[in-house]
């Protein structure tokens, strides 16, 4: 018997865009002073949460990727750089406690799953015992 969670891959592919994130944020902390420069993020959240506003399936749900966007809205110091080392930092911070959030989350996962593996295993040995 397989246990096996799509919930799982969920984890892991949030895992992955966070991990996507960190490097584009410390990209923008490395251009602060770059003329010209445009801050950009990733989104993943916010393209899985807009799928299931929208009632996707599962299959709809996995074909989802993590997008690098440029920020044009954010307003720009006179050099054309809109990157503010405060903000980054800040973000920074959030996306590592939701990192830690996923990963928190796929061990407790990961032990219930074990824990089941577990009792499947006893209750196998039991009904052999008793035969």
């Amino acid at each position: 018997m397989t246990i096996h969670s799509k919930g799982t891959d969920m984890l892991v592919r949030l895992m992955s865009a966070a991990t996507t994130r960190r490097d584009v944020l410390a990209n923008n902390i490395a251009s602060q002073n770059l003329p010209g420069y445009r801050r950009q993020d990733v989104q993943f959240e916010k393209l899985l949460f807009e799928e299931m506003q929208r009632g996707g399936t599962a299959k709809e749900l996995e074909q989802i990727t993590p997008e690098i966007v440029t920020d044009w809205e954010t307003p720009g110091r006179a050099d054309g750089n809109n990157v503010s080392a405060e903000q980054e930092a800040s973000l920074v911070t959030e996306n590592r406690i939701r990192y830690e959030l996923y990963a928190t989350i796929l061990r407790s996962q990961q032990s219930l799953v074990g824990a089941e593996k577990l009792n499947i295993k006893i209750s196998e040995q039991n009904l052999e015992t008793t035969d």
